[in-house]
């Protein structure tokens, strides 16, 4: 960037030098971004200069500058959020400024960004032809620029793109709202919806854009009796989203308000920051923290409390959806670990094998949805062992030819009876049971299918099991090393196994081991 010179011209009007910041502070001024693109340097003196003391909504201008068409296009590119850029027509060619405004709004695809084209040589570049052809915003000659014009120029210019920015960022929120709200009982989608509302309110009333959802720039914090995390933010807080112990890392002075707010169970206002509170039920607690350029007004304050308000009450829906899935989720882990209690193994074999089946899932590029079905039907893949008679599932010795025909039927039993219900999870479930005892060359029980005829949750749940069984202590042996495991698991790859579910376990060993360490089975009685 070059270093410009100080000129004098009639019609502008200049600030005292010692009333300039020093480069070092301009630069740490975060305010609107304005590019002046002029190949004279005696231009974008006078421009800086007239503009000195300029401020819109409390923000101060932040210059660019480019002394080509050419360095414009990687200024535009590393500054997306520029506001305003001021054009010259001619610069490296006749009409350099006019291709460069169509290659903004044509190749960078900027419809945001405001443009004002000026010449020093209205006769190459007629106004009219020029504001008719080109998709600016204005257009003056160098010579009517004086102080109060290029003020004015630049006011409109800013309030435009403050404007078009708030219904940019209003749009994408609204679509983060109507796409989370098609899909609001998934437990992640939850984080989607708040986000997009929190987008939705800093956009409406153009707030600074950091805010805060918390479970509390804007923040959504929950708090549920354990600690508070940050469910959705904007802004500088962006980074927030997820983590617990905000106390931390949030400034003194808004914490003060967070804790004020879910002390006194009310909404605080202070100046331009308002922390609104609200409590879908018992036991769970939600703030939302925003900030203004400005001091809030009473207006302002109904607006974001009517908006909360609707906002609330599908945000209470979500939670009871979320609740919902959590209470189901539960039932089937305890039914699980039942069936596996009843054949006297640990329910911790149903939860590292659920576990299992997801990292494999996914892995294998199931979607999140299919990957989050299979990890909550994996617990009852031994369902139908609720049928087999116990002198048969705790015999000690080695069952004869009768008793493994009757140990086999829990296969089909356990598909039998969760396949009476129409629901998605006990439907994979039903797959599950019944089919994770079929082998890959078609010698497996209880329908002796083979290959791709045996269901993907079938073959997945199939190498969990066996994983996970043999590294397990049992009544009847001690748990295999990993050594012998991948031995196995490489001897029955293309026999028993799907040989790419083999593949992807054998290439992912230590997130294999370490499901198997974060769920321990109980140390033996001595």
């Amino acid at each position: 960037m070059r270093v410009a010179t100080t000129h004098h011209e009639a019609d502008l009007m200049f600030a005292p030098e010692d009333a300039q910041d020093s480069p070092a502070e301009q630069a740490a001024v975060q305010g609107w971004k304005v590019l002046v693109i002029d190949d004279e340097p005696f231009i974008h003196d006078v421009t800086l200069l007239a503009l000195s003391d300029f401020e819109f909504d409390a923000k101060p201008l932040e210059f660019l500058h480019a002394y080509s068409a050419e360095e414009a296009k990687r200024v535009m590119a590393a500054h997306p959020d520029i506001a305003l850029a001021i054009v010259d027509v001619v610069m490296e060619t006749e009409h350099a400024g006019l291709d460069l405004v169509r290659y903004i709004r044509q190749e960078m695809k900027n419809n945001l960004v405001r443009l004002v084209l000026r010449t020093g040589q209205p006769g190459q570049a007629p106004e009219r032809t020029v504001i008719h052809d080109y998709d600016i915003n204005d257009y003056k000659e160098k010579t009517e620029l004086s102080v109060q014009k290029l003020y004015s120029t630049v006011l409109t210019s800013l309030r435009s793109y403050r404007d078009l920015s708030a219904l940019d960022a209003n749009r994408h929120g609204l679509e983060q709202v109507i796409r989370a709200s098609g899909e609001v009982f998934q437990m992640q989608a939850l984080g989607g919806f708040i986000q997009g509302v929190l987008e939705q309110l800093v956009a409406l009333l153009y707030l600074e854009s950091d805010s805060m959802y918390l479970n509390c720039d804007s923040i959504a914090v929950e708090n549920n009796e354990e600690n508070i995390r940050v469910v959705a933010a904007t802004g500088r807080f962006g980074s927030l989203v997820g983590h617990d112990g905000i106390d931390e890392t949030l400034p003194p002075e808004i914490m003060t308000l967070i804790n004020e707010a879910l002390a006194n169970k009310t909404p605080v206002i202070h100046g331009n920051h308002y922390v609104g509170y609200f409590q879908p039920h018992e036991g769970r607690e939600e703030v939302i923290y925003i900030t203004s350029a400005k001091t809030l007004s009473d207006d302002d304050v109904k607006l974001i409390q009517l908006f909360l308000h609707n906002a609330s009450i599908g945000y209470e829906n979500a939670l009871l959806r979320e609740e919902i899935e959590g209470t189901q989720r539960d039932i089937v882990y305890m039914l699980g670990e039942a069936i596996e209690t009843r054949s006297r193994e640990t329910g911790q074999h149903v939860r590292r094998v659920a576990e299992y089946c997801h990292l494999i899932a996914t892995g294998l590029g199931l979607s999140v949805e299919d990957a989050e079905t299979l990890r909550i039907a994996a617990p009852l893949h031994d369902f139908g062992k609720i049928g087999i008679p116990d002198s048969i599932l705790h015999k000690p010795g080695k069952l004869d030819a009768a008793e493994w025909e009757i140990m086999q039927s829990h296969a089909a039993l356990g598909h039998e009876m969760l396949g009476r219900s129409k629901r998605e999870i006990l439907q994979a479930a039903a797959m599950l049971a019944g089919q994770h005892h079929e082998k890959w060359d078609g010698n497996g029980y209880p329908s002796g299918l083979k290959a791709e005829e045996i269901h993907l949750y079938g073959r997945i749940g199939a190498v969990a099991d066996v994983f996970d069984a043999l590294g397990s202590r049992r009544s009847y042996k001690e748990p295999w090393p990993l050594e012998k495991i991948v031995e196995l698991l490489r001897e029955q790859r293309g026999v028993q196994f799907d040989p790419a579910i083999v593949d992807w376990v054998l290439g992912n060993l230590d997130q294999m081991t370490a499901i198997r360490d974060a769920f321990p089975d109980p140390e033996p009685e001595a």
